[in-house]
């Protein structure tokens, strides 16, 4: 099963291949859901401050009885949160919530506050929180340390001025949205990149060409679209509150053609 592969990041910690996402997810779905997914053989879970239920998953991974270490798990530091200060207390904060002594990896959930100055590139602020995040890996919290929607100019300056640079990119990708070039640059600089919504939040489903394609494989268009994202390198969190598609989204073991591949990176949104 594709939860146990795993991709390789630059510091040579392993990564699998697919995450559980906990996006909209509650706290009282989030305990079942990853329970659930751990208790099925999922091995890598992906949550973040802004959603909420980071108490919820942590409780989850207590009643699914693993140990602490045989899983991934990831959350994120809120876009907001732009101070060293502020990045230190909210990184241990989370770890309390989440009940673990450290993640395996944490991410600067948007380069830009949510209702930030649209001139402003943040780029002093965003290196101010990427100290707190230097110093929270080296003190062994943080496993390994990322970013998310990050740009290449964005990237460019931690790469520039950080000491240790990004080893993640959460962005989104999915089957109508292929941000090529943002890609290509992760690659070159051993930045693996996450695909965040590879169902496009369920709008796939309503392209027909997509529709039949899936149908060819003889699989969902969920899973045509987790596929495609893992064919493009990249690492897809599929997101579902459903015990039945939490599985299926893990049942990837068909291969999309090169046709078809060219196909999908065709269609535009």
């Amino acid at each position: 099963m594709i939860y146990r592969e795993s991709y390789t990041l630059s510091n040579g910690n392993t990564i699998p291949k697919i995450a559980l996402g906990t996006w909209q997810t509650s706290n009282e779905d989030a305990e079942r859901v990853v329970r659930h997914a751990l208790d099925i053989g999922y091995l890598h879970i992906d949550t973040a401050i802004a959603y909420g239920n980071e108490v919820g998953v942590g409780k989850g991974m207590k009643a699914s009885g693993k140990t602490r270490d045989s899983y991934f798990v990831t959350s994120k530091l809120p876009a907001e949160i732009k101070t060293y200060e502020e990045a230190v207390r909210h990184i241990n904060e989370s770890l309390e919530r989440l009940d673990t002594s450290y993640l395996d990896l944490m991410l600067i959930h948007w380069p830009r506050p949510w209702d930030g100055d649209p001139n402003n590139n943040y780029n002093k602020e965003n290196l101010a929180v990427w100290k707190a995040f230097e110093e929270a890996y080296e003190a062994g919290k943080l496993k390994a340390i990322g970013v998310s929607n990050f740009s290449v100019e964005d990237l460019q300056n931690l790469m520039d001025n950080a000491k240790i640079k990004p080893m993640v990119n959460q962005i989104r990708v999915h089957i109508g949205h292929v941000p090529t070039e943002l890609i290509e640059f992760c690659k070159k600089n051993d930045i693996l990149v996450e695909s965040y919504s590879p169902n496009a939040t369920g709008r796939l489903s309503a392209k027909k060409e997509i529709s039949e394609m899936a149908e060819k494989y003889g699989v969902s268009v969920s899973q045509l679209a987790n596929r495609f994202d893992l064919q493009l390198g990249t690492l897809p969190l599929p997101k579902s509150v459903h015990e039945e598609f939490i599985k299926q989204n893990t049942e990837l073991d068909f291969i999309i053609s090169d046709d078809d591949m060219q196909k999908l990176l065709a269609i535009k949104e």
